[in-house]
C-alpha cells in the first residue's frame, strides 16, 4: 500500500527495563497474589507480564519521569502535516509474541523498530496514524513482539490524505451469552498509579487537557484499561500462564472516567488452530458505553469462572 508517510522508518529507540518495572506494571494492572510468578521477583516462574513492551516507547531507557509532549512529537513524518501530540488518543494496538521477555534487560541491548503502515485523513474528526513496531534484541536480531498500532488525533483532519482503508471487525458472536463476565472496579488513583510504568501524558493525571479535549476531564490511560483486561482474561481464561496467549487486542471506543466499574464479557469462539482458539470480548463501563470493543485473542484456554477483580 502507498500514500503519504507510508513505510517512513521512526529512528529505532533503545529502550530497557529493570525487574522492578516488571513488577511495577503487574501490580498496576490488577495482578493479584494468585499471580505471584508476575508480582515476586524471586518466584521460581517469575516472568513480565506478555503485554509489557507497549510500556517501552513510553518509557525508552529512563528511569525518571518524562515530558510527555516533548517526546512524542521529537521526530516528523514526511508529507503529512505535524500534528499535535497535545490532542491525540489511543485507536486501536494489537500485540503478537513470539518470545516470552526476560525480566530485565540488563546485559543485552533492546531496540523498538517502528515504520508507519499508513497516515488516515478522518475528516473534521481528526486523522488516524497507523505504525507497526518490533521489540528487536540487538545481538540476535530477535523479534520478541511486534505491536500495531492506531493513534487518533482529535480535530485534526481535512488536509486532503487518503481515508484509509475499513478494519477488519471481530464481533461478539450473536444469540451466545458470554463464557466468562468479570467485574473491574478502578478508582480515582489508578490512572496516578499506572502513569508511573512510564505514560506520562498529563490527560491522564490534572483535568485540563482533557477538558480542552471535550472529555470533561482527566480520564484513564486506554491502555490502562486495554492491560487491564489481557490480564483479566489470561486468568480467568488461561491460569495466569504467559504461555498460554499469543495475539491481543482491542479497540478504544470511548473514554473510562477514574472511578468507573468496568464489566469485561468474553466469548470462547471454539475455532482452535494449531492449538489456540480464538476469543473475542468487550468491556464496557457499568450502566454505559463500550470502552473497548473489537477485542480478540488467540490463547489456550484451561478453565473458565466469572469473577470481580
Amino acid at each position: 500500500m502507498s500514500g503519504p508517510g507510508v513505510g517512513f522508518q521512526y529512528p529505532a529507540q533503545e529502550v530497557s527495563w529493570l525487574k522492578r518495572d516488571v513488577l511495577l506494571f503487574a501490580n498496576t494492572i490488577g495482578c493479584t497474589a494468585e499471580e505471584l510468578h508476575f508480582l515476586y521477583e524471586l518466584h521460581p516462574k517469575f516472568s513480565v507480564f506478555p503485554t509489557y513492551p507497549l510500556i517501552l516507547p513510553f518509557k525508552g531507557n529512563s528511569q525518571e519521569v518524562i515530558d510527555f509532549y516533548a517526546s512524542q512529537k521529537a521526530v516528523k513524518i514526511p508529507d503529512v502535516p505535524e500534528f499535535d501530540y497535545a490532542r491525540v488518543v489511543d485507536g486501536q494496538r494489537k500485540i503478537e509474541m513470539f518470545k516470552p521477555l526476560p525480566t530485565t534487560s540488563a546485559g543485552s541491548k533492546f531496540e523498538w523498530r517502528t515504520t508507519v503502515v499508513g497516515v488516515y485523513d478522518k475528516g473534521r474528526p481528526g486523522s488516524v496514524v497507523e505504525t507497526k513496531a518490533d521489540l528487536v534484541e540487538v545481538g540476535t536480531g530477535d523479534v520478541y513482539s511486534s505491536v500495531t498500532t492506531s493513534s487518533f488525533f482529535v480535530a485534526q483532519g481535512n488536509w486532503g490524505g487518503p481515508k484509509g482503508p475499513a478494519t477488519e471487525n471481530f464481533p461478539p458472536p450473536k444469540g451466545k451469552k458470554p463464557d466468562v463476565v468479570i467485574e473491574h472496579q478502578t478508582n480515582r488513583q489508578s490512572a496516578l498509579l499506572y502513569r508511573l510504568n512510564g505514560d506520562y501524558n498529563p490527560l491522564h493525571a490534572t483535568p485540563e487537557p482533557g477538558a480542552k479535549m471535550g472529555f470533561g476531564g482527566d480520564i484513564m490511560h486506554g491502555l490502562y484499561s486495554w492491560n487491564m483486561t489481557c490480564r483479566a482474561l489470561l486468568h480467568a481464561l488461561g491460569g495466569s500462564d504467559p504461555a498460554n496467549i499469543k495475539e491481543y487486542q482491542a479497540r478504544f471506543a470511548s473514554p473510562v472516567l477514574p472511578g468507573n466499574k468496568l464489566i469485561i464479557s468474553a466469548w470462547r469462539t471454539g475455532e482452535i488452530k494449531d492449538g489456540w482458539e480464538e476469543v473475542r470480548f468487550t468491556v464496557q463501563v457499568d450502566g454505559g458505553k463500550l470502552c473497548l470493543s473489537n477485542g480478540r485473542a488467540l490463547m489456550k484456554c484451561t478453565g473458565v469462572g466469572n469473577s470481580k477483580l
